[in-house]
């Protein structure tokens, strides 16, 4: 029995090894198939190797951290508290029991110094400080200024001169690279403040590794410390080591500490960072079946090579099975076709990603990470998965082919004859079955709002799909029997030769499937968010305010900025109250009548029933942060400011209007109204217990249109009866319509010597997505135009004793283009066609199932509305005619002659 199992494990294995040899002749024998096959497996190997060595060198070693933090220091130090502090092992998290600010006053080196051993050097290190330049007529906030002393060797071992000194002293700046490009500045030039107070001039260029953004580096003098200076670390350079004795001396008296060596134990938990993230099973099963589409699109766009392959050898294969080679046989040879070129596929890739992973590296730390990486090394578990997916790609690719081969016809293959692929009803009904079951697991899982669900369930759709064009094809074909010549024979070649165009016009359809469905999800996402969003001023509108809120800045100034720059016409005072001083401070807030309130409270313990009561209750209709009552915002006005504020009709301004100056008020929510009035309410905190004043009733008008944002605007005449203060806050400008970027940063510049604010209302800034959906068409786009270019590259190396037979019976030259673009655009329409139908059906699903999930859900969320991506659809529409326009340019007109075997 052993003997015996020996035996045939030998067999298998020697098959194997003969399988292996005939795949490696065959693929020097057919070297523009292989080339092809070699050219799809490495692309994607390489892309995925070039990602995996990146982002092993991107993630720094504990070593590589710390000597990025510390230099040649021996450790950093972060006065944190007042009392003693427990650490972690590299001070990345401490916990205090005691006051969590360093001592009164200002941190000083002297103070520092006394606590570390004798001999000990420290450096003060302000790794953020505030820094703004003036750079023609804007003001550059987008600058990261550090504070330290780079003269000095500690200070200078956390960065990397490239030209150029050290600041050496408060007049003096080091800039970055992109600081350089970003200030519009060369070494020795001179930089200005943004409020021009002072200038530096610049000494040197110098890169942190940490961060290559543009970044200022100061002299320690010029960084204006605060007294708490919360920020500020220490680099210390000690006569010997950090050991036990100096941390727990440190930590005693509140000072983290961040060295070389980690922290001895403290016997307490310290909430701090992972080193490493924990496992996220949600994004690790996104990332495998996005994975996993990846490779069915691969193997989809290899398959129809394999096809061919096994075609065009079928004379061997048929010699093989009279030789006495059984199924088996003949799909472990041409099964080893996939395995040598998945391998070869591999190698190649592996070769060529890590090779442009480290030739690529500094663009890649430059324009992607930011920050420069650790040591060149590679990351061996991942290149191995990679690896074995581009041969499981290989196998899987030839698998369906390996199958066909072992059911051919004896006969025909050695005589050479075509036989035409059996009709099985059983893979049209499992494709329908599967796309029946993916749609209904995709709308279960956009129900459950759970992404992996949802992408599964796509995956599932699309595979049923898959395995239904084959069917469709030959249905479609008979449909070509009152077509002209050359459609017809492109049909009919599509249909006998189902194993190579139905991969093709699965792999396109998947894409365009996947870039139709993603594309109406973000088209119907932004539309929903245009619908929610809520702006806070009218567009266009301008408000100017200082600070401290206390003050509102010069009129004149403001008017001229504002019609110099923005073309204003209107410049009007926004003013807030101030309560009295013995309610400071306070609130000022309308009161909601209780009958029109929403009785319903936000919370999960209410039952469905509940739930549906809610809904349809009328009060219960809006915003859900408004429907128990929300804040306002509060000022005083006499009609000046209304209109530029709210931006409501002339008509509803007038009236509003007219009730400010009787001395009422207005609000934007009519819920507040009763009987033209509302009911004020005045909430303070007074020195020893909160202070609240009685409700006080004030005519009131309601706007009906403007802006939703929640404001209350108080007459000075009811501001006087509720006993509160007027404090102007600054000028509210119409301008002339939305201003762009640069007319906002001149009035900005121009307003800034006045310690004013700028805020300014455009609108919705999400962006439509119109970017992502072109790239998402783009991708489809290049399937597309490949895959119809590798099937009809591959239908004309099946077809020549058609065209020989075309050519001997008196067809025209141009009758081979003609053909080539009909057979391109079977694939590229169908698949095109097919994919748009997939893709807006799972989109219509998923929205659908997610609306059906907001409408039962408490408080009501708007829904989503099915917006189909014209922009998106319309690429997708031409790239079909470009695959035909190119397959009929760049294929010969001229008709081989040639003697037919069969």
């Amino acid at each position: 029995m052993t003997a015996g199992r020996g035996g045939r494990l030998a067999g298998a294995v020697g098959s194997w090894w003969v399988a292996l040899r005939i795949a490696r002749r065959e693929a020097r024998r057919a070297r523009g198939r292989t080339a092809l096959v070699l050219a799809m497996i490495t692309l994607p190997v390489l892309v995925l190797t070039f990602t995996a060595v990146s982002w092993d060198m991107s993630e720094l070693t504990r070593a590589e951290r710390t000597e990025r933090q510390l230099g040649v220091a021996d450790a950093e130090l972060l006065w944190v508290a007042r009392g003693p502090v427990t650490q972690d092992s590299w001070g990345d998290g401490w916990a205090s029991d005691h006051d969590a600010t360093p001592p009164a006053g200002r941190v000083t080196a002297e103070q520092v110094t006394a606590l570390l051993p004798a001999g000990s050097r420290v450096v003060p290190l302000r790794r953020w400080v505030s820094f703004d330049a003036r750079v023609g007529d804007r003001v550059e906030r987008d600058v990261t200024g550090r504070a330290v002393d780079l003269a000095d060797p500690l200070g200078r071992g956390l960065a990397r001169f490239r030209s150029g000194r050290a600041p050496a002293g408060p007049d003096e700046i080091a800039v970055s690279p992109a600081a350089l490009r970003r200030l519009d500045v060369r070494p020795g030039g001179t930089v200005t403040s943004g409020d021009g107070s002072r200038s530096w001039r610049v000494v040197g260029v110098v890169e942190y590794p940490d961060d290559l953004g543009p970044i200022v580096t100061l002299h320690p003098a010029t960084a204006g410390p605060t007294d708490a200076e919360p920020d500020m670390t220490w680099l210390v350079d000690l006569p010997g080591t950090v050991d036990e004795a100096l941390f727990r001396r440190l930590n005693d008296h509140g000072v983290v500490v961040h060295a070389r060596t980690p922290a001895p134990p403290s016997g307490v938990d310290v909430v701090g960072p992972e080193p490493f993230s924990s496992v996220d099973v949600e994004g690790m099963s996104v990332s495998v079946l996005v994975g996993g589409l990846g490779l069915l699109e691969v193997v989809l766009l290899v398959g129809p090579a394999f096809a061919v392959g096994v075609r065009r050898r079928r004379r061997d294969l048929a010699l093989v099975a009279v030789a006495g080679g059984d199924d088996a046989h003949l799909r472990r040879i041409v099964l080893a076709d996939g395995v040598v070129l998945g391998a070869l596929g591999a190698a190649t890739g592996l070769t060529l990603g890590v090779a442009a992973a480290f030739a690529a590296r500094p663009l890649v730390e430059q324009h992607l990470y930011g920050a420069r990486f650790g040591g060149y090394r590679c990351w061996p578990e991942a290149l191995a998965a990679v690896a074995a997916v581009a041969v499981l790609s290989g196998v899987l690719a030839a698998l369906a082919p390996a199958w066909a081969a072992a059911r051919q016809d004896v006969v025909a293959g050695l005589a050479g004859r075509r036989t035409p692929p059996a009709h099985r009803r059983r893979w049209l009904m499992a494709g329908v079955c599967m796309a029946a079951g993916g749609a209904a697991l995709a709308a279960f899982g956009a129900a459950r709002t759970s992404p992996p669900v949802i992408l599964a369930g796509l995956v599932l759709g699309e595979l049923g799909l898959v395995f239904a064009t084959p069917t469709l094809v030959g249905l479609l074909a008979r449909l070509g029997r009152s077509l002209p010549l050359a459609p017809r024979i492109a049909l009919r070649d599509a249909s006998r030769n189902r194993s190579s165009a139905a991969p093709a016009i699965s792999a396109v359809m998947a894409a365009v499937a996947g870039s139709v469905a993603v594309g109406v999800y973000l088209a119907s996402d932004h539309a929903r968010s245009m619908a929610t969003y809520e702006p806070s001023l009218p567009v266009g509108t301008v408000l100017v305010h200082r600070a401290d809120l206390d003050t509102a800045p010069a009129l004149a100034r403001v008017t001229e900025a504002a019609r110099d720059l923005l073309g204003a016409t209107t410049v009007a005072p926004v003013a807030g109250v101030r309560c009295t001083t013995e309610a400071e401070p306070c609130s000022v807030a309308p009161v909601l009548p209780p009958h029109r309130a929403c009785p319903w409270p936000f919370s999960d313990g209410l039952s469905e029933a509940e739930r549906q009561q809610a809904r349809a209750d009328e009060r219960c209709q809006g915003r859900p942060e408004d429907l128990h009552g929300a804040y306002f915002q509060v000022l005083v006005d006499d009609g000046l400011a209304l209109p530029l504020l709210t931006g409501a009709d002339p008509a509803d301004v007038a009236a509003a209007a007219a009730v400010l100056r009787a001395g009422g008020a207005v609000v934007t929510d009519p819920r507040y109204v009763v009987d033209g009035r509302i009911e004020v309410v005045v909430n303070g905190s007074g020195p020893a217990a909160p202070v609240t004043s009685a409700p006080t009733a004030v005519a009131a008008y309601a706007l009906r249109t403007g802006v939703p944002t929640e404001r209350l605007l108080l007459s000075r005449r009811a501001a006087d009866r509720l006993g509160l203060a007027t404090r102007p806050l600054g000028w509210a400008v119409s301008a002339d319509g939305a201003p762009d970027q640069g007319r906002r940063d001149r009035f900005a510049t121009a307003l800034r010597p006045l310690g004013a604010h700028v805020e300014i209302e455009q609108g919705d800034r999400s962006g439509d997505g119109r970017p992502v959906l072109l790239l998402l068409a783009a991708a489809a786009g290049v399937i597309t135009v490949g895959a119809a270019g590798i099937a009809t590259g591959l239908a004309a190396a099946e077809g020549r004793a058609d065209l020989s037979t075309l050519a001997a019976v008196g067809a025209g030259p141009g009758l081979r283009r003609l053909l080539s673009l009909c057979q391109a655009g079977v694939i590229a329409v169908l698949g095109s066609a097919l994919g748009i139908v997939a893709g807006l059906g799972s989109a219509v699903i998923i929205l659908t199932a997610l609306n059906r999930r907001y409408a039962g859900s408490w408080p009501v969320q708007d829904p989503y509305p099915v917006v189909v991506p014209w922009t998106t659809l319309g690429v997708l529409v031409v790239v079909p005619l470009v695959a035909m326009l190119g397959a009929g340019l760049f294929t010969r007109s001229r008709l081989p002659v040639e003697r037919r075997l069969d």
